[in-house]
């Protein structure tokens, strides 16, 4: 009966994502590396290059998705068909991005998610079996630090539809250096390719004459990646611009132009731009790849 259900949960799970062209997974073995900024800006990246993009944020112990796209205050509404992701509003039509978190489900914003393991895991479940995304080129999937249930969660439950890969994120310091190792094993261990790494808060951009000094050491997460066997994507240093943006943005009455637009304005967009172009390009070799050899 359990294997029964199992098929019948995998097989709704496959339904709900079939018109999804790419899923990719932000990793980390350390918090604090700004996984959920990296989601963020990758989405917004995607969008900008004419992708329809979704974010799944299932960090549910702390999901910051929705505050960074500005969109903390709504709500996600059910429909015949499932959950109804929350949609950012931008400028050109053919663009889309939306988003679905736990924070959305909250009543308070503030109040703290106490769950097991088995909870987590039934939540993750329901986010992928009961969102009506639509179609999409993209969905890029926040998730919390570590390689705990959430992970195990998620790669046995997207096993069936073959995501592109993960980007694992890290800091230079030796510290981070050493759990992100940990991520590194656990997708190969799993069975998630590594689309590439990319260390963030490399540096510090002065918001007055946009020099980068690097305020940690540097280049830990190339030699990492080098170490493994995987693509180095780049260096994000750290922009007061993005912070600013995250913190205060509200894209519905914005003069600025919709959040797309004004990430497009910042320091470290043209950095993150080239970092988003080697991940698309991983993701259609990748694809290329698969159908050659069917």
């Amino acid at each position: 009966m359990a294997t029964s259900i199992q098929a019948q949960q995998l097989s709704q799970i496959v339904s709900s994502l079939q018109n999804i062209r790419h899923i990719i997974l932000i990793l980390s073995g350390k918090g604090g590396v700004g996984k959920s900024s990296v989601t963020t800006q990758l989405a917004l990246s995607l969008v900008h290059k004419g992708n329809k993009v979704g974010i799944l944020d299932i960090d549910l112990t702390g999901p910051s998705i929705p505050r960074m796209l500005g969109l903390d205050k709504m709500q996600v509404h059910q429909a015949s068909g499932g959950w109804v992701p929350v949609y950012a509003g931008l400028e050109d039509k053919n663009q889309r991005l939306c988003c679905m978190s736990i924070g959305f489900l909250l009543q308070n914003k503030d109040d703290s998610i106490i769950w097991r393991g088995p909870k987590k895991n039934a939540m993750i479940r329901q986010f992928l079996a009961d969102v009506c995304w639509g179609d999409l080129d993209y969905l890029v999937i926040d998730t919390p630090p570590g390689t705990s249930d959430e992970h195990i969660s998620i790669a046995e439950y997207l096993k069936e539809t073959n995501p592109d890969g993960a980007v694992i994120v890290t800091t230079p310091q030796a510290v981070a250096l050493a759990d992100v190792r940990k991520e590194l094993n656990f997708c190969k261990k799993v069975g998630i390719p590594v689309l590439g790494v990319v260390e963030n808060m490399s540096g510090f951009v002065c918001p007055h004459c946009e020099e980068c000094t690097n305020l940690f050491s540097t280049g830990g997460g190339e030699a990492m990646a080098e170490e493994f066997g995987v693509s180095f994507l780049g260096r994000i240093p750290i922009d007061p611009s993005i912070t600013t943006l995250f913190e205060t943005n509200q894209t519905e009455n914005s003069a600025s132009g919709s959040l797309v637009t004004q990430y497009s304005q910042t320091n470290v967009f043209k950095i993150f731009n080239e970092i988003t172009g080697k991940v698309i390009n991983k993701v259609e070799t990748n694809t290329d790849e698969m159908y050659t050899q069917v």
